[in-house]
């Protein structure tokens, strides 16, 4: 109907005037259109006033619309333009510029848009406008500014509607040459006196926020007179986007002080930014101003609050929310599978991903790569196959983020083959064998990420030969790729090589290297790459100072490099930097410097959590608990957020203090705070009850099996065999096994510590070997420590030096602080003095070995030996770290030193203790004078080792803990020999349960009762389990009755039985086999 009324019009007005006809071409035509038609004065103009009767209401209110309401319905818009063409009706300034504007939205016409604008002889300031933002919409950003100067040369008025176009072209051209257009145009803007205009303003947030320029883009926000919700919006994206999500959160909280009314898109953003924020609180908060604003069920902020309730954990509140929504999109269905797929809760993302299907929705290439990471367990694999099924009939399979989630999916699970006939074979193009180079080089990059596991060292190397197989070895990106993952794998060695062959290097490039030996301790070559980045030319950035600062763990190191570092962060200007400086502080903590720690803290202006949770790490980690937990009540009344890493810190302050009170009722703030359920915390709250001597507690604690991180299987493990409980740590570690669970790193070190204190030789140089034959696990300087210590206790000392000579890692400190604490135990002088050489090569300022060789001279009397470490140390301003032992009691701490006569109730104690030695002579107690280690009499040694700390804190302990609970008393050295045998006989002479924690493990003395007057001191605090035997006849006869067991398992126990009575061998038979 349409083209026969404009036929009919045609036709009418040809009847009544002659025009010139158009030239043929359209775009002549076109052009014609535009100009002022010169029709014969005959007959009166044909206008556009004739469309206003016709009944089609678009074409009847286009004369006074133009084509802009036109913009959904093309072939009528075309057709009015080829009316006006045809019948050469003069088109207005205003209908060519909405004309223009029509084809610019076109697929395929901005050359006609451009032609009709060069055709028009009257341009206004619309007309562009229009063209200027136009191009900007189509790609053609050369000829929008070319445009530009072109209005800057015929003083066309500029306008913030065209500035902010331009400055959306500026952030699709490089970096460098992005930020240098930008500042331009905002210079010309502040010419034009356009900063007013919020279009240009936000346009501006927008462009500098993408290059990370955010001073730049607060300072500009400042400056803008006019603000809107876009313009807040802008600022908290640009924040957000750069890190600065605390003042992203601010700005919006300022933005509601002002009164702005957040749209859609500005919820949207702020939720996302709380997502990613460590506090739930003000992602709560922000969910409820959503609430109020009635925006709740709108689908993109719906989106934003499934995702930010994913980041939290909190399941249940996404799912209500998503089942509350009217309305679905695909980004709604990704949002809950990717929820599920993150918490583990994998039969649920396929009941969900079925759902969708149902509901019409098709898959994206999100939905399936979630979908993937599910299948890459062993337990969904074989739902991995229809997925890849679907992605082919999807047409997904060529995507390059689809193929690698596919790499990963098959390698992760073990179907090798698969992943790399995938990995050399997809994406073909027509029939080739060879894929796009910067395709191959993304999926390269994937496949080495998949690698970046010791246990996956091998099928990294298989990666690194197809690499060198394509001839890609030496691209920069994929040579760094390779750094990362041997760096990962702790393959030095061979990123040693790849680095060596790569033909350019950048900043990149040596921060992986130099965080490769960070991650292994060894400072020196660490230096050594850094000293070579100086050199190259390469500036270092604020990674290459933290990554440095990693790898120093002794004084000497601190010494040597750390602090000449520290003077290099402040001459290039980095001591600013807050990471710098939080990372100095765990420099300085970690080398035991705790006091220039301290002032680096003190030095920072404006304190984030991350440097309050440094400084409490530091004291925590270097012993001194009680600062830590004083920090972390400064932190609290600054108004820091609690956080998991501050309060598994504290909660591990509390187990290094053994203050189960503290310990507990952090583990309720946590609770408070919704931290329960974050694995580190359970993990440090788990470690806190098991070094609080409530090994009970600990085990209500633990997750179900089913379930349970691996962390929590390894501080089991480790809390068995801290308490001595080998049969129980290795029945553990098979379970983990039996379940699933891959045992890692710091699994073995707990098994083998295990292993050494039961002193089982044979198994945990077996598990020792199985490690990476069996489990992928390459040995550590933590498991050699072991073996050397398992070693030296037996005083298998030659099989010992032999295992440091082969070991895999260079020995360092604690290897041979093993060695000579085994060999004064053993009083083997040789491997003794041996031993505290190499230790005080590596750091001659470390008092143990002074205290250690010392002590092994006093054992063999070389008084004359023992005088001169003395004098040396006390040259070279070196003490010893002073004995101390304490008890709590109620809300009291009490502590006590060597011969402490400081504490009030002084009296009371050592009336105590003489009570004590009375009634433990009078069951045969002799002092072992081989703990004493001063040039004294006998009478004098014995009356040193009754001054011992944990000897008087023993005497409190008895006073003040009334009889029936246990009586828990803490020392801060190794316990000696002689106070070992004394609290082993108060034990059974008082019938008092008692619990002494030294550094290493608990002794835990318990008395059993037998008939006929019989006794059994249970002891599981040396080596294995140990049990004292004693009938109550006579001194004699208990002195000689007391029996050792070594262990649980069966093996034989050490003693001396000679004219005992059968009863009493088979009671002793009986216990064993009762415990075991």
């Amino acid at each position: 109907m349409l083209f026969l009324f404009l036929l009919g019009c045609s036709r009418r007005s040809a009847t009544r005037c002659s025009f010139q006809r158009p030239p043929p071409s359209l775009l002549a035509a076109a052009s014609s259109s535009c100009r002022l038609s010169t029709a014969s004065t005959q007959c009166p103009p044909v206008t556009l006033a004739v469309l206003a009767g016709h009944p089609h209401p678009d074409v009847a209110q286009f004369p006074h619309t133009g084509f802009s309401h036109l913009a959904d319905q093309p072939l009528l818009a075309r057709s009015i333009h080829g009316l006006a063409l045809r019948l050469a009706l003069p088109l207005s300034s205003f209908h060519c510029n909405t004309l223009i504007a029509f084809y610019f939205r076109r697929q395929n016409a901005p050359a006609a848009a451009l032609h009709l604008f060069d055709a028009m002889p009257d341009r206004t300031t619309s007309s562009w406008y229009t063209a200027v933002s136009g191009c900007v919409r189509c790609g053609h950003d050369a000829t929008a500014f070319h445009l530009l100067r072109g209005m800057r040369e015929r003083h066309v008025p500029l306008s913030g509607f065209a500035l902010a176009s331009l400055v959306t072209a500026c952030e699709r051209r490089g970096w460098d040459e992005g930020r240098a257009c930008g500042a331009a145009i905002h210079g010309l803007t502040h010419r034009a006196g356009l900063m007013g205009n919020v279009y240009i303003g936000t346009a501006l947030l927008h462009l500098y926020g993408s290059r990370g320029m955010v001073s730049d883009a607060q300072r500009l926000f400042c400056e803008m007179p006019e603000r809107n919700v876009v313009s807040w919006t802008a600022l908290m994206v640009a924040l957000s986007s750069n890190g600065y999500q605390e003042e992203a959160l601010g700005a919006y909280l300022h933005m509601r002080r002002e009164g702005i009314i957040c749209n859609a898109n500005a919820f949207a953003t702020v939720l996302s930014l709380c997502g990613s924020l460590d506090d739930e609180m003000p992602g709560l908060q922000v969910a409820s101003h959503v609430i109020v604003s009635g925006l709740r069920n709108h689908v993109s902020v719906a989106n934003s609050l499934i995702t930010m309730f994913g980041s939290m954990g909190r399941v249940q509140d996404a799912e209500k929310l998503f089942a509350q929504m009217e309305e679905r999109d695909t980004i709604s269905w990704n949002a809950m599978i990717s929820l599920y797929s993150h918490e583990g809760i994998c039969s649920r993302c396929f009941l969900l991903f079925s759902d969708m299907r149902h509901g019409g929705l098709r898959p994206d290439a999100t939905t399936l790569c979630s979908l993937m990471s599910v299948c890459s367990s062993s337990h969904y694999f074989r739902h991995g196959s229809g997925v890849h099924s679907l992605c082919l009939r999807r047409g997904l399979h060529s995507s390059i983020t689809v193929t690698n989630a596919l790499v990963n999916m098959y390698s992760s699970a073990g179907k090798l083959s698969d992943a790399e006939f995938l990995f050399w074979n997809m994406n073909e193009q027509k029939g080739s064998n060879f894929m796009e180079h910067y395709d191959f080089i993304l999926r390269a990059e994937c496949a080495l990420g998949a690698c970046s596991t010791p246990e996956s060292l091998m099928y990294g190397r298989m990666v690194h030969a197809m690499i060198l197989q394509s001839s890609l070895h030496k691209h920069l990106l994929v040579g760094n790729s390779l750094l990362t993952m041997y760096g990962k794998c702790n393959s030095m060695q061979d990123a040693e090589k790849v680095f060596q062959l790569m033909p350019t290097y950048d900043a990149v490039s040596y921060n992986v290297l130099i965080g490769g030996y960070a991650g292994l301790e060894d400072g020196r070559k660490t230096m050594q790459v850094f000293s070579s980045m100086r050199g190259a030319g390469i500036k270092p950035n604020y990674i290459t100072m933290i990554n440095t600062q990693g790898s120093f763990t002794s004084l000497n190191e601190l010494h040597n490099y750390g602090m000449p570092l520290h003077a290099y962060i402040i001459h290039a200007g980095f001591l600013s930097d807050e990471y710098v400086a939080n990372s100095l502080i765990t420099m300085y903590a970690k080398c035991g410097d705790l006091e220039s720690s301290t002032n680096i803290f003190h030095s920072i202006t404006n304190k984030s959590v991350v440097s309050w949770n440094a400084m409490i790490a530091a004291n925590a980690q270097l012993g001194h608990g009680e600062q830590a937990l004083k920090l972390f009540m400064d932190m609290r009344h600054a108004g820091n957020k609690l956080d998991h890493v501050c309060l598994a810190e504290c909660l591990s302050s509390s187990a290094s203090l053994a203050s189960l009170e503290e310990g507990m009722q952090l583990q309720c703030l946590g609770v408070k705070c919704g931290l329960d359920p974050d694995t580190y915390v359970v993990n440090a709250a788990m470690d806190m009850y098991v070094k609080c001597g409530k090994m009970d507690e600990m085990l209500k604690m633990l997750p179900d099996q089913a379930i349970r991180p691996k962390q929590c299987w390894n501080t089991l493990i480790s809390g068995y065999a801290r308490y001595g409980y080998f049969k129980e740590a290795e029945g553990t570690f098979k379970q983990m096994i039996s379940m699933g669970r891959k045992p890692d790193y710091v699994t073995f070190v707990a098994l083998l510590s295990a292993c050494s204190h039961a002193g089982l030789v044979d198994k945990g140089i077996d598990y020792y070997n199985s490690m990476a034959s069996m489990f992928g696990v390459s040995p550590g300087i933590k498991h050699c420590v072991c073996i050397v210590d398992l070693l030296g206790r037996l005083g298998r000392f030659s099989e010992a030096e032999k295992f440091i000579e082969e070991m895999p890692v260079l020995p360092n400190d604690l290897i041979w602080r093993s060695l000579l604490s085994s060999s004064r135990t053993h009083k083997n002088l040789e491997i003794g003095r041996k031993a505290a050489k190499k230790l005080l090569e590596l750091d001659p300022f470390d008092d143990s070995a002074y205290v250690l060789l010392s002590n092994l001279y006093a054992t063999h009397a070389r008084w004359v030996d023992v005088d001169k470490l003395r004098s040396h140390m006390k040259t070279i301003n070196l003490t010893k770290r002073p004995a101390c032992s304490w008890l709590k009691q109620k809300n009291e701490v009490r502590t006590f030193g060597i011969g402490d006569r400081g504490h009030k109730h002084a009296e009371k104690i050592y009336a105590k203790l003489d009570e004590i030695l009375m009634k433990l002579r009078e069951v045969g107690y002799i002092t072992d004078t081989s703990s004493a280690l001063h040039d004294t009499d006998e009478e004098q040694k014995g009356q040193n080792l009754w001054s011992h700390s944990e000897k008087l804190a023993l005497a409190y302990g008895l006073i003040v803990v009334p009889e029936g609970p246990t009586v828990r008393i803490f020392k801060n050295l190794r316990v000696c020999s002689d106070c070992h045998l004394v609290f082993k006989l108060v034990s059974m002479v008082f019938n008092r349960e008692i619990v002494l924690r030294d550094p290493y493990r608990f002794h835990h003395f318990k008395e059993l009762q037998v008939k006929r007057g019989g006794s059994i001191s249970l002891d599981n605090g040396g080596p294995g389990i140990q049990w004292s035997l004693s009938e109550h006849t006579s001194a004699a006869e208990t002195s000689a009755a007391a029996v050792t067991v070594r262990n649980i398992t069966g093996s034989e126990f050490d003693h001396s039985l000679s004219g005992w009575p059968v009863p009493v061998l088979i009671l002793v038979q009986l216990v064993v086999a009762l415990t075991s």
